[in-house]
């Protein structure tokens, strides 16, 4: 994978060059339909995404919470912290991810140790907003 793709996520944005080129390493490319299903509250998280192009819905207790779009990142509290979805998400449109397993997540934590300390940010920043 291109580091430019990863770079244009604002999560990755500002790494250097040899954080990102051990992102790419790791990173996959996914395709989603419209309508399909991305991930399913109480299912076991094994990877996180962030989205190039596309849209999806996320909803929680069959309740909508928010809508995501290109540099968004989801899937990053059940592979870092819960081990469970803590949400579904559901493309809205034809999407394009990159998708980070969870075993290469904790590998980023010798290789790209940023990247995990803003992914821990995120988790805070969401569980913080959720609670208001």
């Amino acid at each position: 994978m291109e580091i430019s793709r990863l770079a244009a996520i604002p999560l990755f944005a500002g790494l250097d060059e040899r954080d990102l080129t051990a992102i790419a390493g790791a990173a996959a490319e996914v395709e989603a339909a419209e309508g399909q299903t991305l991930a399913t509250q109480g299912d076991l998280g094994h990877a996180l995404y962030a989205i190039e192009s596309g849209t999806a819905d996320v909803s929680s207790n069959r309740r909508k919470l928010r809508s995501l779009g290109p540099g968004d990142v989801f899937g990053e509290t059940a592979v870092m912290a819960s081990g469970r979805r803590t949400a579904t998400i559901v493309a809205t449109s034809p999407m394009r991810l990159i998708a980070l397993f969870k075993r290469d997540v904790w590998a980023l934590e010798r290789n790209a140790p940023e990247v995990l300390d803003r992914l821990l940010a995120q988790i805070a920043e969401r569980q913080a907003a959720e609670r208001t």
